[in-house]
């Protein structure tokens, strides 16, 4: 098991930290620390704060996902998913929301807009060569292979 230390940002006292809502759920909630609500029309973008910094373990990292229930109900999504928060980084986890949906949608204070996966991240060293072992794939990408 792997210790994240959290903290809450000056001014966030009313917000939960984030937390699982069952017993076999992979996500931690983040909520909007937002002081006033923040209204998306559909095709906007912004960034909304969560209150909370993090400090992490070497050879982890945090990933911020969308939360299915408002990509299905109202097409709000997460740019740059999956966001990747370092170990090493210490300032407050902002979620880049984008409203893909046909109506507006207001973010308000304490609503849940994202989750947060811890994953492991391995440590890899890379070597550059002149060619590449041969594999029964090769160079083929994008949907080549046909399935659907």
């Amino acid at each position: 098991m792997y210790k994240v230390w959290i903290k809450r940002l000056p001014g966030n006292d009313d917000l939960p930290l984030p937390e699982t809502m069952t017993a076999g759920a992979s996500g931690f909630d983040l909520r909007a620390a937002v002081t006033e609500p923040v209204t998306l029309q559909p095709g906007e973008r912004a960034l909304i704060p969560t209150g909370i910094a993090l400090a992490m373990p070497e050879g982890l990292e945090a990933q911020v996902r969308p939360r299915s229930g408002l990509a299905l109900k109202h097409g709000i999504t997460c740019l740059n998913t999956p966001g990747t928060i370092d170990a090493d980084y210490r300032g407050e986890i902002g979620v880049i929301l984008i409203n893909l949906g046909k109506a507006p949608f207001t973010v308000k204070r304490g609503d849940r807009i994202a989750q947060l996966v811890f994953q492991t991240v391995p440590r890899v060293t890379l070597e550059e060569v002149a060619e590449l072992p041969p594999s029964e794939r090769g160079s083929g990408g994008f949907g080549h292979t046909g399935v659907r």
